[in-house]
């Protein structure tokens, strides 16, 4: 027998060699990082994506009006700043070279949370550690951007709730998005247990509610538009702006679309909303003054849309209501006949709640005077949503119930037998008297 072909002798080991690759320690898109570097390049890639939409736009505006008269010795380090402060606008950062320009294009904020839940999604780690860091990152842009555009401490201050908030929200969506993710149901399953049952079934029908709403009035903004686009279209033809200049100003007016359906919602619900001081836009009625040339807001609703059977458009805020009402029927598993009172009300705070949230964030103004004052205010929007909501509840939900039914039977059965119980000891005492 040849040497290469002798059997292996007793007691030997046989080595098998394969290229599998070892398993990693660190757990991550980047060999050797640990998982947190993921987060925090998640948080860095969203705010300077979004941070780039917006000051990228800005320097082409500088760029192609930089032969003009008015901008002869400008910087484009302006271009920067004003780019910048837009994006701290969406922040909830009052505007640093006009701090009375406060409005906030929801449709900006709106991307950057979007872009915060793609980098997660494509780059991040699902743990607790991966989720701070990107947070950190994020926010620490926003400081640095203010910082280079020079925003006061105490609008840096309101910028980093803003900045903690939409990373927060995007960061957190886009991670429970891996596959290595818990289940959202898993992570709120120990607030879930500590809560009653008709308060947690509450906050989904409020939730419910709120959405509902906000769908019919993005379909009711897109009718405003709709009509008004031969007042849209005479107010940028009168503006007289070139080709760069129509596309940033677009751009604009879609990053203050949501807005728009903020207010329409407001509208439907009865409070309206404001574009400037002393003006209002109700269903009752349109109070107009001079209003800024500014395309949007020729969809505004007009005299001849206002009025009427108009009047009882909150009516589909009750509407909106008996949808979340729906829904709480097939998920309430009522043993109490306080049960379904405990929840709606629950669930007319927690629509109220939303809906008042909402009308504050697309609050504010868009330079000094009268124009301080635009959009809702949060506080009617709030009272008008929840009322809405509990009608619907009071009509439906309750009398649905069966044992509310009951124990109102047997409290209209005490009743009436107290009630005769006292008349005839009155009675008695009548004949007594006698």
């Amino acid at each position: 027998m040849s040497p290469g072909t002798r059997p292996p002798q007793r007691g030997s080991t046989t080595r098998v060699l394969d290229d599998r690759t070892p398993t990693r320690f660190f757990a991550s898109d980047l060999d050797g990082a640990p998982r947190w570097v993921g987060g925090m390049l998640a948080g860095l890639q969203a705010a300077l994506l979004s941070l780039l939409l917006v000051v990228v736009p800005a320097v082409a505006a500088f760029v192609a009006t930089s032969s003009a008269p008015a901008t002869d010795g400008v910087p484009w380090t302006d271009a920067l700043r004003i780019g910048a402060g837009v994006w701290l606008l969406a922040h909830g950062v009052p505007f640093p070279t006009a701090p009375s320009v406060t409005l906030a294009p929801l449709g900006l904020t709106a991307l950057a949370v979007f872009g915060a839940w793609a980098s997660a999604r494509r780059s991040g780690y699902a743990t607790w550690r991966s989720f701070a860091a990107g947070v950190a990152a994020y926010t620490g842009v926003l400081v640095l951007v203010g910082l280079f555009a020079g925003v006061p401490l105490l609008h840096l201050g309101i910028g980093l709730i803003g900045a903690v908030t939409v990373s927060g929200l995007g960061l957190g969506a886009g991670l429970l998005r891996r596959t290595e993710a818990p289940r959202l149901s898993a992570l709120l399953a120990p607030v879930r247990r500590r809560l009653p049952e008709p308060v947690a079934q509450g906050i989904g029908a409020g939730v419910v509610a709120l959405f509902t709403l906000i769908a019919v009035a993005a379909l009711l903004t897109v009718g405003w538009i709709l009509a008004g686009r031969t007042t849209v279209a005479e107010v940028v033809s009168g503006l007289g702006l070139d080709a760069v200049g129509g596309a940033v100003l677009a751009v604009g007016e879609l990053a203050y679309l949501p807005t728009l359906v903020i207010w329409a919602m407001s509208w439907l619900s009865g409070p309206g909303f404001a574009v400037g001081t002393g003006t209002s836009f109700t269903v009752g009625g349109a109070t107009t003054g001079a209003l800024p040339a500014i395309p949007i807001l020729g969809a505004l609703p007009a005299h001849d849309i206002a009025g009427g059977v108009l009047r009882y458009t909150p009516v589909l805020t009750v509407l909106c209501g008996l949808v979340a009402v729906f829904w709480l029927r097939r998920r309430l598993a009522s043993t109490r006949a306080w049960d379904p009172v405990i929840a709606g009300s629950v669930a007319a705070l927690v629509a109220g709640l939303g809906a008042g949230l909402l009308a504050a964030l697309a609050s504010g103004g868009i330079g000094p005077g009268r124009m301080t004052e635009f959009g809702p205010q949060p506080l009617l929007v709030g009272l008008a949503v929840a009322a809405g909501t509990a009608l619907a509840m009071l009509l439906v939900l309750l009398p649905a119930d069966r044992h509310l039914r009951a124990a109102v039977v047997r409290g209209g059965r005490g009743l009436v037998s107290r009630v005769r119980g006292v008349r005839a000891t009155t009675g008695s005492a009548d004949a007594t008297d006698d």
